[in-house]
């Protein structure tokens, strides 16, 4: 008897390691080759600023951003997920206890004895069931489920570097936007000023009244420019607030530190490029997951075309009496094979093949596509530290030129060389220029922030 029972148990296990369904392999593509340094990112690249500012505000959405936390709670459902798919490879037991009082009939076509009327019925038995997994049916659902598992990790740290990216360029975009305001209210004070001038000229008879109403409309812009910039800088501030994972109420008041920013002369590009970054770039290792668990469940969907195989068993007691249930006398057992094999399902099982090869393309297209699109974003931000120097080079060397424009139509205006509109002109020029050369800081900073979210770091 023990060897009838083992001898199909051993067969099982020498047919476990068979699975049906294709392995994973990464697919194959031309990837570039990128001269580069052999100087590492830094782990906590935003440091590299210099702005202790940045830092903990960097450090307060890592710890309280909603995003993240959601994130977070994706790779514990994930993760149960992997642990319940596991648990079917694995036989199952329980236990079943019941206690029955039955009567019978006294006046039934067979008559019983006076003790056989009313009678107890005491059971207990540990029962166990396990479908053998031959096919590795089992085996492919739980390495999608691990695949799953870590396309939710990869995912988080994908959330995590876009949130740390994203909460620099705000950051640089609330100080550039401080700047604007700055220059906006220097050049509204400045014409308020400038406009009394004028305004004794006329009254002198030195200047007419077609230059006083062209500086009153100068000074009107000026005042509009104000509060539409402050308006830009408070909606800034409220989404920078909401992106720390601040309060309802942190959020009405909006009040975010300002600190001084130093700007990294370039980031140096790692070693290895073509290589690392598929496995540095937490979006190209989450879409490569996807691929593995779609390649998987292949396997899964295959399985279903072959048989079924479960073993059942069950050892107990029984008797009418609770003392005598664990006896020999009332024990009872019992063991049973079943095999299901399907023969027609109307294209159901073949359906579900075919959804699995589909979608099992659809995530391999989408990894190359992911990563092509990673090395298109690594070449634009390696170009845009070059590019976003030269024009913040440039444009402060405008706004040089024009502040001295400007120094000298106010000269030629006062000996009454040229008209007004000459010095109306170079102001707005000027103006232009330096809120322009502000802009271009905040995007030399940003192609920073940008290049190191490409390589991953």
């Amino acid at each position: 008897m023990r060897t009838r029972i083992l001898l199909p148990l051993a067969v099982a296990a020498a047919l476990a390691g068979c699975a049906v369904g294709p392995d994973y392999e990464r697919p194959k593509m031309d990837l570039p080759e990128v001269a580069a340094s052999a100087v590492p990112a830094p782990q906590r690249w935003w440091a590299s600023f210099h702005d202790p500012v940045l830092e903990r505000l960097v450090d307060e959405a890592l710890a309280a951003n909603r995003d993240l936390r959601a994130a977070a709670a994706r790779i514990e459902q994930a993760r149960a997920q992997a642990a319940i798919t596991r648990a079917d490879q694995l036989p199952a037991a329980g236990v079943e206890a019941g206690r029955s009082r039955d009567r019978a009939s006294e006046r039934g076509a067979f008559p019983l004895p006076p003790s056989a009327i009313e009678t107890n019925t005491n059971r207990a038995s540990l029962k166990l069931s396990w479908e053998l997994d031959f096919w590795g049916r089992y085996r492919r659902a739980s390495e999608a489920a691990r695949a799953d598992l870590l396309a939710a990790e990869s995912a988080q740290e994908a959330v995590r570097q876009a949130l740390v990216a994203t909460v620099a360029r705000g950051y640089f975009g609330l100080r550039a936007l401080d700047g604007q305001v700055a220059v906006a209210e220097r050049t509204r004070a400045g014409r308020r000023v400038a406009l009394e001038l004028l305004e004794r000229r006329v009254k002198a008879g030195v200047a007419s009244e077609l230059d006083l109403r062209q500086f009153e409309s100068e000074v009107r812009a000026a005042e509009a420019a104000v509060p539409a910039l402050v308006q830009e800088r408070t909606r800034q501030e409220g989404a920078l607030a909401v992106l720390l994972g601040r309060s309802p109420r942190a959020v009405m008041a909006a009040t975010v530190e300002r600190g001084v920013t130093a700007t990294p002369d370039a980031v140096e590009v790692p070693a290895g490029l073509a290589s690392d970054l598929l496995r540095r770039r937490p979006d190209l290792r989450e879409a490569e997951a996807r691929l593995m668990a779609a390649n998987a469940r292949i396997g899964v969907a295959r399985a279903a075309w072959y048989p079924s195989i479960s073993l059942t068993g069950a050892f107990g007691g029984e008797s009418q009496s609770l003392s005598d249930l664990f006896t020999g006398p009332a024990r009872t057992w019992s063991l049973a094979a079943g095999l299901l094999q399907p023969l027609y399902g109307g294209g159901q099982i073949q359906g579900g093949v075919d959804l699995a090869d589909a979608r099992t393309r659809e995530a391999a297209a989408a990894y190359e596509q992911a990563v092509a699109q990673a090395f298109k974003e690594v070449r634009d931000a390696i170009a845009a530290q070059t590019t976003s120097r030269e024009v913040l080079e440039a444009r402060r060397a405008q706004e040089q030129s024009l502040s001295r424009a400007l120094d000298l139509a106010r000269v030629r205006y006062d000996a009454g060389m040229t008209s007004l509109f000459e010095v109306l002109d170079a102001e707005r020029q000027l103006l232009a220029a330096r809120l322009d050369a502000l802009a271009a800081e905040r995007d030399r900073r940003d192609a920073v922030v940008d290049l190191y979210l490409a390589l991953g770091a």
